[in-house]
């Protein structure tokens, strides 16, 4: 990506975090050079052929980047996204929507806003992006030095840009207060409106741009070959087909197991439940129950690859405040005070999205598509296999997502989960939505692994959106509270 003279300065290469396992193996040979091969296409998880295949047939995506891309090209994340080209559609506009068209903030701030938001996780790829769009849509370039440099206003947005990322849950009726009290530096309730829409959408973009391995921009001044990955803090041995460093002990971690085998027996359990919540439904008691369980389980699963600290870099962390903040569990024991998001009483259909409507017109009717789009995109296929109805599959995954942020539905069974959800697949949900920054090749490689690569990617988009949804209920709810 061609880079104004303004931004700032490309990381060094001491920026950059080297995993446990390429540390050690560095001490017992100093000489070698662990390097990143420049890897080609979009994704560094997907083989570019399948993506570049789907976009030479679909010609309407061209159309689409035309009409709603804010950078006016093919860019990674749109190319990986094509795969479901009615879904990107519906991300596009409602993204170009909240970026350029009529709205409560200035477009400089729109775009500093995507960039404090995608710091949380340290996610370079959407940084640099709008470093760009943030200078040609007539942003002050001193800004980019840092938070010290911007106006207070923005610098007030810290303290919900962080619990919005990480513990929606803390957020409350007194953090909206702070922000729109009368003051020279106070934000109107449209403007906070806008301001929170874009901050949800960016942190669960980064999830998606981490979750699908998107690759940085093509550079065209590389010259020997090889290229800093920038988009992620993890090894370099983890985007590289795992082919730079031999790791068998992580590898095994996830187990060996038939994957047709699995695939078959994944069916099995779709069909038994569907006989089962035929012959019998469970009690309101028996599904609170349920839930509270799968919420205490997801305290302990996480992957046994997280033995490194993630530490921001330099460049990053002049955009964040409070860089050691990250996700707790919802359901830490000691914590149990912490009531649990009845969905039921603030929904995003009844409650969240008439209030984003009525502050910022429009969006709400665009976020309503996205959400829909997401949840209701079916092939009707599971891998090899045709005519599947794949509906409790994905409401387990948008509702697994939910329950990790404390939000819960009278009327799901989440003993479902347990069914439908393997335990490779809980990690990799749970590092996408919660720790994106740490997510690996291991990982994306370790769940349903005869499915196709567009099946993943549609794991991918159910994921983003979920998280999304469930930091705008958070903070709506605290917002409709304060009007109240």
């Amino acid at each position: 990506m061609n880079r104004s003279s303004n931004g700032p300065p490309a990381p060094a290469a001491a920026d950059y975090l080297l995993c446990t396992n390429c540390r050690k193996v560095l001490r017992k040979e100093k000489r070698i050079r662990v390097s990143q091969p420049s890897t080609r296409g979009p994704s560094a998880f997907i083989p570019e052929k399948e993506v570049v295949q789907a976009n030479t047939v679909d010609e309407r995506t061209n159309l689409l980047v035309e009409e709603y891309s804010t950078s006016g090209r093919l860019d990674n994340i749109t190319q990986v996204m094509s795969l479901h080209a009615q879904y990107l559609e519906s991300f596009l506009r409602s993204q170009f929507y909240m970026l350029r068209m009529d709205g409560p903030l200035p477009l400089p701030y729109r775009h500093y806003i995507a960039i404090m938001a995608a710091a949380r996780h340290q996610c370079s790829y959407l940084i640099n992006m709008h470093v760009d769009e943030f200078l040609k849509t007539g942003g002050i370039a001193e800004w980019l030095n840092g938070l010290e440099y911007v106006p207070q206003r923005l610098k007030n947005l810290n303290e919900i840009n962080k619990l919005l990322a990480h513990r929606p849950w803390l957020i409350t009726k007194d953090h909206i207060q702070k922000l729109v009290k009368t003051g020279e530096n106070n934000w109107s309730l449209p403007e906070l409106v806008h301001a929170v829409v874009l901050l949800a959408h960016y942190h669960a973009l980064a999830s998606f741009v981490f979750g699908s391995g998107i690759n940085p921009e093509r550079d065209p001044d590389t010259s020997n070959g090889f290229r800093l990955i920038s988009v992620n803090n993890f090894c370099v041995c983890d985007l590289a087909n795992d082919n730079n460093i031999e790791n068998a002990s992580l590898s095994s971690n996830f187990g060996i197991v038939d994957s047709l085998s699995e695939l078959e027996a994944l069916m099995e359990r779709m069909k038994r439940l569907q006989e089962e919540r035929e012959d019998e439904e469970a009690s309101q008691e028996e599904m609170t129950t349920r839930f509270e369980k799968e919420k205490k389980e997801s305290l302990f699963v996480v992957s046994r690859a997280f033995d490194d600290d993630i530490v921001s870099t330099s460049d990053v962390s002049r955009y964040i405040e409070d860089p050691g903040f990250g996700y707790k569990d919802f359901a830490r024991r000691g914590e149990e005070h912490l009531p649990t998001f009845r969905a039921q009483d603030y929904t995003w259909e009844n409650h969240g999205f008439s209030l984003v409507n009525r502050l910022y017109s429009d969006i709400g009717h665009l976020l309503d598509e996205k959400f829909r789009m997401v949840y209701n995109l079916t092939y009707n296929t599971m891998a090899t296999h045709e005519d599947v109805d794949t509906t409790m599959l994905r409401r387990a995954l948008f509702n697994y997502v939910h329950c990790m942020f404390g939000i819960r539905y009278d009327d799901y069974d989440y003993g479902e989960v347990n069914q439908l959800l393997e335990r490779s697949l809980k990690v990799y949900i749970k590092t996408v939505t919660c720790y994106p920054e740490r997510t690996t090749k291991r990982m994306y490689d370790s769940y349903w692994r005869q499915f196709k690569h567009s099946e993943k990617v549609h794991v991918n988009l159910l994921l983003m959106e979920a998280r999304m949804q469930a930091e705008l209920l958070y903070a709506l709810r605290a917002i409709t509270r304060h009007l109240t």
